[in-house]
């Protein structure tokens, strides 16, 4: 405004740069303050896996957060919002008891915010909501008002329908700064589904520091302004709002004129006491923390049971196992062992038979099952599925930014994975040289050499005999070889039997060495990275707890 007429010059003074002004800065109680840093160690913790914009309103709180705290604590700063035509510039000028916002036909009205304060101090609260010297006022010199709403700055802001985009624009930049908010409503746009849906219903927990009010009731005959109020207060209660009814908490519900001024009064009284209790400033930046809470809900929490049971662990290594061969790994020790004791308790001419078919087997006309490539190949598969399988599992009900991150987690472990298991097979699997032998292996071998020496014994009798070297004798000869002969199988079957239960456990043994050394490869390569993701996962859950504190009622 240009000009003023000689009753505003007397009534409003502009606002002047004075000397600065010693004013209490807004404090916060002790579970706000914990709330708050809680958020900010939450957001610290989070932006390694969180984006920026994820994280906007969150840090947008924080900031406002700290700047609000800087700030005077003893005033509180209410916006009038509105719809071009609902009568908020009225209302403005009917609280400040004098003209200061433009009011008239023109649409739109109000293209840029006024600020009105009915005490001193508040210039630094003013700075933050940018608006300059030229548009900030005082209302109408009146010591009762002056005592009634002491502390007060009231704003009336650019209308939230103009036709002006800037001008919108404006109007919700100071919403998101101002301590308290008065909505302003009509008769004819009180329902008007913008209204509702882009401000009332996102801001319906911001309840405690909103005030509604249905304007121009002077238009309404009898007792229709009564039924415009009943339907209001439905539709708030649609959105969400909890109504100050009862002594509740909740938003003020009120109906006057700002023509006639009917229910100026009762308004001017229920933001007195408001401005009165100090609280406003702290209140919005618990519902502002509160929505930032309730929109980081998804990326934090989940209704599904998470984590790595220890039954897919087992799995897990189990197919490591599998994939590396332990099982076969333990067969063929097995093997190993029990060749081992047929070449040192078996026969000498069944061992010479044995050597002469090997020989003389002829190598051509045998088709491999499976070459060494296939073997490696299909090796690796298995390992490639079993980090896939145990990564879903680890990663199943675990919100989208954390069950990204345990997947990466599993996927860089698994990168050299089959390598280093084909390194741990060699010296996890059978030992180099022959198996160990038992105490008992140096009598049967005793026991099968005694029995060849029987057989060579009591042929040369024989030979000699027949030579005639020797005198004929042909009973002890042959009982002897007889002896040799049965004695010699006699003794490696018992060789046999007595030797499958020490080769059975030394190729269990070697079996469990192997899945041993792969589960413990697998172990600090895969699944202890995703451990630790799902460990920082839980700890920022728990601190994520902590944000929404017992006000919003999760865990």
């Amino acid at each position: 405004m240009n000009e003023k007429t000689a009753a505003e010059q007397l009534a409003v003074a502009e606002s002047k740069p004075s000397a600065p002004q010693t004013v209490a800065p807004l404090a916060y109680d002790g579970p706000t303050r914990s709330r708050l840093d809680a958020l900010r160690e939450l957001v610290g913790l989070s932006r390694t896996r969180l984006d920026n914009r994820t994280l906007a309103e969150a840090s947008r709180v924080l900031d406002e957060a700290a700047a609000r705290r800087k700030l005077s604590g003893q005033h509180t700063v209410v916006a009038i919002a509105g719809a071009t035509g609902s009568g908020k510039s009225q209302l403005f000028n009917a609280l400040a008891g004098v003209a200061i916002s433009e009011t008239g036909v023109r649409r739109p009205t109000t293209a840029a915010p006024i600020a009105c304060s009915w005490s001193d101090g508040a210039a630094s609260l003013i700075d933050r909501l940018g608006i300059p010297g030229r548009l900030r006022r005082r209302p109408l010199q009146s010591p009762e008002a002056e005592a009634q709403l002491r502390g007060l700055v009231l704003v009336d802001l650019p209308d939230l329908d103009s036709a002006a985009v800037q001008h919108r624009e404006q109007a919700e930049r100071l919403l998101a700064l101002v301590d308290a908010v008065i909505w302003v409503v009509d008769p004819e746009k009180y329902a008007d589904a913008v209204l509702h849906e882009r401000y009332l219903r996102p801001m319906a927990g911001h309840a405690e520091v909103m005030f509604v009010v249905l304007n121009q009731i002077d238009r309404l005959p009898g007792e229709a302004a009564h039924q415009v109020l009943d339907d209001l207060r439905r539709l708030l209660d649609e959105d969400g709002i909890a109504l100050g009814e009862y002594g509740e908490p909740g938003a003020t519900v009120l109906a006057l004129s700002a023509l006639t001024g009917d229910g100026i009064g009762e308004l001017r009284e229920a933001l007195g006491q408001f401005v009165a209790e100090r609280g406003a400033a702290a209140r919005r930046i618990l519902a502002d923390l509160d929505a930032a809470a309730v929109r980081l809900w998804p990326v934090y929490t989940t209704g599904r049971r998470t984590g790595l049971s220890e039954q897919a662990r087992d799995e897990f290594s189990a197919r490591l196992a599998d994939a590396v061969g332990a099982t076969a790994a333990g067969e063929a020790a097995e093997r190993a062992w029990l060749r081992n004791a047929n070449r040192a308790c078996g026969t000498p001419w069944l061992r010479l038979w044995r050597w002469f078919l090997e020989r003389s087997e002829p190598t051509t006309g045998r088709l491999p099952v499976r070459t060494q490539a296939d073997e490696q190949a299909t090796a690796r598969q298995r390992v490639e599925q079993a980090v896939r399988t145990v990564s879903d599992r680890a990663s199943a009900g675990l919100p989208v930014p954390w069950a990204q991150a345990v997947r990466e987690a599993a996927v860089r472990g698994s990168q050299g994975l089959p390598e280093a298991l084909d390194e741990l097979a060699a010296p996890a699997g059978l030992p180099t040289g022959r198996p160990p032998t038992p105490g008992w292996w140096p009598v049967a071998v005793l026991a099968q050499a005694s029995m060849t020496l029987l057989q060579v014994v009591g042929g040369l009798w024989l030979v000699g005999q027949i030579v005639g070297v020797m005198s004929p004798n042909l009973g002890v000869p042959v009982l002897l070889m007889v002896a040799g002969i049965i004695g010699g199988p006699l003794v490696e079957w018992s060789c046999k039997m007595a030797a499958r239960g020490p080769a059975r456990r030394y190729g269990l043994e070697a079996e469990r060495r192997l899945r041993e050394a792969a589960a413990g490869c697998g172990r600090a390569r895969v699944l202890d990275p995703v451990a630790s993701e799902l460990l920082r996962y839980q700890e920022i859950r728990d601190q994520y707890g902590r944000v929404v504190g017992a006000r919003a009622g999760v865990r």
